[in-house]
């Protein structure tokens, strides 16, 4: 048997099956029910069969042969080295709007990684643009009925995403879409909209198109470019303005009224910027089709404004004395210091200052408060009534971790402001129960 695809054990879940069939960390899974296992994907799909035969080698070479009886889909308890068990992937493509290639250096290494990997959209939510996938990989895809997978559209103009993404494959890798909608694939879209590319008529035609897909293509979200200030030698690409940002709602509000009235849902969402720099006011909660795409940036105010607004009715409300801040990227502060405003009603002795940190690292056009950094974060605040505690959204932290993007940690910025800085969950009931430190009323 072949030796390519061992997987080393990194961990053994304590009561776990695999900690009662005696596997340990640094033992090697070879096969499941003599299938070898390729990847993360085969792993999951091997392993929720209700009779299993493992063949596991021990460090010193020796192989164990373990027959184990199980309910179905219930976990072994293992995890490996490698969490994809398999190297990542790194993308092809040189996309003219990418980010990374918009950061400066000095950087830690792995912000530099380019992923375009089916598998962590699958495990992280992750986009992909399906350049990277081969028939073999759809197969699987199709074969273990894998879904949803989000894909990377940006244009339905093949020559136009050759050109939009820099790979000549880039306009054949749409086909891929035909055997996933063939397949019964549940499929979520992006459009990053570029001025003067793949708006306009682009955009109407690629709507048009992606209709085609539903219902297995359940949303897809039209978010603006990202662009920072460091784009010397790439391609020239502009903000869009007040007015280019109405049209663009009005071209999506349009189609949304179109679909809905057909397949009954809203299809094609924008971005929560669009409003912003349009000056107009967020859809109601009904528009966003249950939020399907809040992790690019879609009705994440309108979720977080409906989610204050039922915590503060809650609220019992008390006259004790308080004095706290908070820091948030452009994009949110009205809706942050709004937010402030109303809950001081219920609690007049609480004091918030609310700040808005402006982007010098990445520059001014970048408002998120994912990409704020430690540093500016610290000169922006030093000098500045912060109370007893700030305030920080979890967005500016690295996954799981209490680090800023340029590796400043929490503890740094308590030193650095001499106050107690607290990370903040997402949610408009995290903001008040944060703020206030109590509870909310039990109905």
């Amino acid at each position: 048997m072949s030796r390519k695809h061992e997987h080393v054990i990194k961990s053994v879940l304590p009561g776990s099956i695999a900690e009662e069939m005696g596997i340990q960390t640094g033992d090697k899974l070879v096969s499941i029910n003599e299938n070898v296992v390729e990847d993360i994907f085969d792993y999951h799909f091997y392993v929720n069969d209700e009779e299993l035969v493992l063949l596991i080698q021990k460090p010193d070479g020796e192989e164990w042969e373990l027959e184990i009886e199980k309910d179905f889909e219930e976990d072994l308890g293992i995890e490996f080295e490698q969490g994809l068990m398999d190297e990542y992937r790194s993308c092809r493509n040189h996309c003219i709007f990418c980010f990374i290639d918009q950061m400066p250096e000095g950087m830690r290494e792995t912000l530099y990684f380019k992923d375009d990997d089916s598998r962590l959209s699958f495990l992280q939510g992750n986009y992909v643009t399906l350049t990277n996938m081969s028939d073999h990989d759809i197969d699987r895809i199709v074969n273990y009925h894998l879904e949803p997978i989000n894909i990377s559209f940006h244009t339905m103009n093949p020559q136009l995403r050759c050109r939009m993404l820099n790979n000549r494959f880039a306009g054949e890798a749409l086909k891929k879409v035909d055997r996933l909608f063939a397949g019964g694939i549940q499929m979520n879209g992006q459009i990053v909209l570029c001025k003067g590319e793949n708006d306009g008529e682009e955009l109407e035609y690629s709507i048009r198109e992606l209709t085609k897909y539903i219902p297995c293509l359940m949303s897809v979200s039209v978010v603006p470019v990202g662009l920072t200030k460091y784009r010397e030698g790439l391609s020239p690409l502009e903000p869009f303005e007040r007015e280019e940002a109405k049209e663009v709602l009005r071209v999506i509000h349009k189609w949304q009224d179109r679909i809905y009235k057909e397949h009954g849902i809203h299809f094609i969402h924008a971005g929560d910027e669009w409003y912003i720099l349009a000056g107009e006011e967020l859809p109601e909660e009904d528009r966003y089709d249950g939020y399907l795409q809040l992790e690019n940036g879609v009705g994440m105010l309108r979720l977080l404004e409906d989610e204050f607004q039922k915590a503060y009715k809650d609220a019992i409300g008390d006259k004790e004395n308080r004095k706290v801040s908070v820091a948030t990227g452009l994009l949110a502060y009205p809706y942050i210091r709004k937010m402030a405003e109303q809950l001081q009603t219920k609690y007049p002795k609480t004091d918030i200052y609310v700040y808005p940190i402006q982007n010098h690292f990445f520059g001014e056009m970048i408002t998120v408060s994912g990409l704020i950094t430690g540093r500016d974060l610290i000169a922006q605040l030093r000098g500045k009534e912060l109370g007893d505690r700030l305030l920080l959204p979890c967005s500016m932290f690295r996954s799981g971790e209490e680090v800023f993007l340029d590796d400043i940690t929490l503890s740094e910025v308590e030193e650095a402001l001499q106050v107690q800085a607290d990370i903040v969950k997402s949610s408009g009931q995290d903001f008040v129960e944060a703020v206030t430190g109590v509870g909310l009323q039990e109905k």
